[in-house]
């Protein structure tokens, strides 16, 4: 391992000095700075084998450092070659600040101006400034240069999403954004978050892993018109009349000419989610840059009605499928098969793969056994996966992307025997996930103020969980998609009908076990209090699968709690059980009981 790495590092150094830097900058990241990346834009995992979704590396002159956060301080150092990279927080180590601490004055620090945010190319302008130390943008990334077997590109067709699931045209969203576009005061908009434009253009993809979207960005205009740069080869016959008057096509290779066209046009740009080189281009060339928020993820987020009910029928779907699979998992655990991690998060993909919509998971499935689900984004593929054991619990995190919709749920599950400190901790969290699920709020309430609503249980005992209780999540788009979440960080969109957020409150005792129960709700009007003082909000269920009740303490509930508990069973009955037969419905029909 660590030959073929050195072999990387000395070649990255190689173009270092060739361009007079003292370090060079490598973000978990690529050109479109979204979650999923494609394999050939995995410049991160090439340099140093780390397979984490969040990440920095920089390397320097002798040596080189890798940052991570929280989930991944176990598994860097299990990827991560310890001789050649120095372990570092991503969170507690701020990197600008470490640079301008480990390097003297006049230091040239290198950066790829496609794989970082201007926000992050200003901030560490400033903060290098005052260190008298200089970023510098690479023309050429020097992996690139040296990435000899580097994978192809996708070369899968594009999708045409028909408006019969979609409920709007692209002629429709686009004036709908262009008026958006309009109203910040901007001639034109650069949209490079691939599900934005996706979204806006009704079409699908196959480009991104777990993410159904084509690569490219896209220039709209105040009135609507709009140019997509991308691989215009795999555009099928029909895509002009499907997206409407009103779009051209170009290669993504143009996007660069393109944008120095725009000298005097006012550009509306997401400095936090497009990258730094977009955005120089067209400042340099003369546009006015008017930063502001991506003008699609809004009204994205608020699913229509089209949306919704295909979110409700993908769910329920969803919810047979998951259901079949904890119905033959508790089988196998009372016949003594104790299988592996990899073989269940296969074996519930296999149920999945039944319906006829289905494409493929909404993200790496969390499969966890014992202390492995103290991990809160563990994943068996980057070791040699664990094999469950009698009387411990699993965690099993798994979402589908269905032509109609996109799913994520979480279920804990025992096997076998169960302590009392196991239910308790389950019934905590599950106290929480019922008060977020009950909430009535009125317009205008953000995610941050509702946070504590899930926490609070756990407060009251002195625990707590460090990941967000909540996220929003696309309609056969991503599984993790803004702007609105649920969480302790400062976020102020307040949370508005059709929204479609997770409801996942956990608790994670390292090396012993993991809890998370997760639903994904919608936002809807609270019809009980249609005549209140205030325009009032609650939560709708999507979510239709059982929860393990042999882990529920109910001397911990209220009658309240416990009553949604048994309302929600009936409901996951009522719904599925006429889509399930024989030894399955009997599944169903027990589980489901009242407790």
């Amino acid at each position: 391992m660590s030959q073929s790495i050195t072999a990387r590092l000395d070649a990255v150094r190689s173009e270092m000095a060739k361009a007079n830097l003292d370090a060079f900058i490598i973000p978990r990241a690529d050109e479109y700075l979204g979650e999923y990346v494609p394999e050939r834009n995995e410049r991160m995992q090439w340099i140093s084998h780390f397979t984490g979704s969040a990440g920095m590396i920089i390397i320097l002159k002798e040596s080189a450092a890798i940052f991570v956060d929280g989930r991944y301080t176990v598994q860097v150092k299990l990827q991560v070659d310890g001789e050649l990279f120095q372990y570092m927080s991503l969170t507690d180590t701020p990197q600008i600040q470490w640079l301008a601490a480990t390097l003297g004055a006049d230091a040239r620090i290198g950066y790829d101006p496609r794989l970082h945010p201007l926000s992050w190319k200003r901030s560490a302008d400033s903060q290098l400034n005052k260190a008298q130390m200089t970023l510098v943008a690479v023309d050429e990334n020097p992996i690139d240069l040296h990435w000899q077997d580097r994978p192809l590109a996708s070369s899968a067709p594009a999708i045409l999403f028909d408006e019969k699931r979609a409920g709007k045209s692209s002629q429709q969203k686009r004036q709908q954004i262009g008026a958006v576009v309009a109203k910040s005061g901007a001639d034109m908009a650069i949209i490079t978050s691939l599900d934005s434009f996706c979204w806006l253009l009704n079409i699908r993809g196959n480009d991104v892993p777990r993410l159904p979207v084509i690569l490219g960005a896209a220039l709209l205009t105040a009135n609507g018109d709009m140019t997509l740069f991308t691989d215009v080869e795999k555009l099928p016959a029909g895509t002009s009349e499907h997206v409407g008057s009103g779009v051209s096509f170009r290669a993504e290779s143009e996007l660069k000419d393109a944008l120095k066209e725009l000298a005097g046009v006012k550009l509306l740009a997401d400095p936090n989610s497009s990258n730094a080189w977009s955005q120089l281009i067209a400042e340099q060339a003369g546009a006015i840059l008017i930063p502001g928020f991506d003008p699609v993820s809004l009204a994205k987020a608020q699913k229509n009605t089209t949306e919704l009910a295909g979110m409700r029928a993908c769910h329920i779907r969803d919810g047979v499928a998951v259901s079949r699979f904890l119905a033959w998992l508790d089988k196998q655990v009372e016949a003594g098969h104790f299988h592996d991690e990899g073989v269940l998060a296969d074996k519930l993909e296999s149920f999945r793969l039944e319906d006829e919509l289905y494409k493929e998971p909404s993200f790496d499935t969390i499969s966890a056994v014992g202390a492995n689900a103290a991990m809160c984004h563990y994943n068996h593929n980057n070791g040699i996966p664990a094999t469950m054991t009698k009387n411990s619990i699993y965690l099993v995190d798994s979402g589908a992307q269905y032509l109609d919709g996109t799913t994520d749920v979480t279920r804990t599950i025992a096997i076998g025997q169960v302590t009392s400190e196991h239910k308790k901790m389950v019934t905590l969290v599950l106290k929480g996930h019922i008060a977020l699920d009950q909430a009535k709020f009125p317009r205008g309430t953000t995610g941050q103020q509702l946070d504590g609503f899930a926490r609070q249980y756990l407060w009251q005992h002195g625990f707590d969980y460090d990941h967000g209780t909540g996220h929003g999540v696309g309609h056969f788009l991503n599984v993790h998609e803004g702007p609105q979440r649920i969480g302790k960080n400062s976020n102020d969109v307040a949370l508005l009908p059709g929204m479609v957020v997770s409801n996942e409150p956990g608790y994670y005792r390292a090396d012993e076990f993991g809890i998370r129960l997760e639903n994904l709700i919608t936002v809807r009007p609270c019809e009980a209090l249609a005549n209140a003082e205030r325009e009032m909000f609650e939560f709708d269920v999507l979510t239709l699968i059982p929860m393990d009740s042999r882990l529920i303490d109910k001397s911990l509930l209220t009658d309240i709690e416990l009553n949604w508990f048994n309302d929600y069973h009936q409901q996951v009955f009522d719904t599925l059980s006429p889509l399930m037969q024989g030894e399955e419905l009997a599944w169903l029909a027990r589980v489901t009981q009242a407790i």
